[in-house]
């Protein structure tokens, strides 16, 4: 893969001019070390039945939002490694919330599919990435127990494994009936109209498969799932994703054809004319 030559090194002990956004080919490994570091981390936990701590107040009606030691554990250490590098940058987690007030914010997912994660599947990760005035830059992801890891910035995008490296591509899929969908689970669409409206999407292309949280988006990045569409989002969920689907070369957004840097009801797809065709079929 193709690099821009003659970039200044970065000092990534020192704090960022927050008129200029950060030097990411500089910066794509070493964060990339940091987030693989603190991720394996979780693998301690990992089918050893941790304690499980559900978020959501005994009478609230949206259920089950679970929490164990390893997501707090891994959050807290990117918290530690980011705070010490760029000691004036903004944090947001999903489980310490916000910290600090910046141009630059770093968004956090320290597990990302913790109900896979307590169920003993494999399918699940962590996720950084890293916004400039709200705008996605760069991001992250490993997959510990695969072992594999995922960056998009721009100037690229990769994934990685124990055997080597492969450049980010998606599929070249355009129409429905030939796409492989992936959605987490159908649940994320609350009975009614949204659930009429992926029912629509799901009826349409050639095969749907549920589970895989953050995977599926490494799966379409790598050319092996051509759609993804999911709702009840938060930014942590999909922030980190959106440098990664858009060095593949593919299209996210909302319903209303917007960046979902905010998270809720999102349409991923392999090419912008199979996006187009998801979100007639969506809406």
């Amino acid at each position: 893969m193709n690099e821009p030559e003659n970039q200044p090194e970065q000092d990534l002990d020192a704090p960022l001019d927050v008129d200029m956004p950060p030097n990411l080919n500089a910066l794509v490994e070493p964060i990339a070390a940091m987030v693989r570091q603190a991720s394996r981390r979780s693998l301690a936990w990992f089918r050893q039945s941790p304690a499980v701590d559900n978020k959501r107040a005994a009478d609230d009606q949206a259920g089950f939002d679970p929490v164990t030691e390893a997501d707090r554990a891994v959050e807290d250490i990117l918290r530690a490694e980011l705070t010490a590098r760029f000691p004036t940058h903004e944090i947001l987690g999903e489980e310490r919330g916000t910290s600090g007030s910046h141009p630059y914010r770093w968004v956090i997912d320290p597990i990302d599919g913790t109900r896979s994660f307590i169920s003993g599947n494999p399918l699940w990760g962590t996720l950084l990435g890293l916004q400039h005035h709200g705008t996605p830059v760069a991001g992250w992801m490993h997959l510990p127990v695969l072992d594999e890891t995922y960056v998009g910035w721009s100037g690229g995008g990769w994934m990685e494994t124990p055997t080597g490296r492969q450049p980010l591509r998606a599929s070249q899929v355009t129409v429905a009936d030939q796409a492989i969908l992936g959605s987490t689970h159908p649940t994320m669409y609350p009975p009614g109209p949204d659930r009429d409206r992926f029912d629509r999407l799901a009826a349409g292309v050639r095969m749907t498969r549920y589970g895989g949280d953050c995977v599926n988006y490494g799966l379409l990045a790598i050319g092996t799932l051509d759609l993804v569409a999911e709702a009840m989002l938060e930014p942590y969920d999909i922030v980190p994703l959106i440098p990664i689907i858009e060095a593949a070369g593919a299209v996210i957004t909302d319903l209303a054809g917007n960046p979902p840097t905010d998270g809720g009801e999102i349409v991923c797809a392999a090419t912008p004319a199979l996006h187009r065709v998801a979100l007639d079929l969506i809406r």
